[in-house]
This record gives C-alpha cells, sequence and structure tokens, in this order.
C-alpha cells in the first residue's frame, strides 16, 4: 500500500543518474520512499510520491539531485504546521499555496 501522495506529475525532483556514486543517502533520508538502490546507484522508484521537501538535494554528495525545494502546498502545510505550533524563531509564513 502507498503512503503519502503529492500532486501526481509535478514534483521538481530531477535525479542525474550519471552523476550517482551509489552512497544511498538520499534512500536514508526521504522521508517517503521515493527512492530505492538499483545496480548501485539510486532511482525514482516513486516520484509522486515526493513532497519536495529537499533532504535528497542537501545530502547528496554528487549533487546529483535537484528539487524545487519549499515550493507547493508541501512547504504551505509545513510552515502553517510550524506556525500553530508556535515555534521559537518561526515568524510565519503562508498557508498552503499562497
Amino acid at each position: 500500500m502507498k503512503g503519502f501522495r503529492y500532486l501526481a506529475g509535478v514534483a521538481t525532483l530531477e535525479l542525474e543518474s550519471s552523476l550517482c556514486v551509489g552512497c544511498g543517502r538520499c534512500v536514508e533520508v526521504c522521508p517517503h520512499q521515493v527512492f530505492r538502490m538499483a545496480q548501485k546507484r539510486a532511482v525514482v522508484a516513486d516520484r509522486d510520491a515526493c513532497m519536495e521537501c529537499g533532504a535528497c538535494a542537501l545530502n547528496c554528495p554528487a549533487a546529483a539531485l535537484k528539487v524545487d525545494a519549499g515550493v507547493g502546498c508541501a512547504s504551505g502545510l509545513i510552515h502553517e504546521w510550524l506556525r500553530e505550533r508556535k515555534i521559537p524563531g518561526f515568524n510565519g509564513g503562508g498557508g498552503c499555496c499562497g
């Protein structure tokens, strides 16, 4: 059974497989199992599960991953969660989609 679903076909995630060194860091840090390892390289297993958090790109030592982190509704939901919990140092941010 699939877990979290984002909007189909809209994730900005890009994987340049020729740059992948096969460290598996993206598999470790992705909260939604977007990646898996195949033939000693990362592959995108479930692109539509990507919430564009950017953890994969930030942790890729080979810069094989790109994603426009903080775009779309995923960012809005995270900011709203932080605002509601009155996290120290968080000044706000818009709700979903604007």
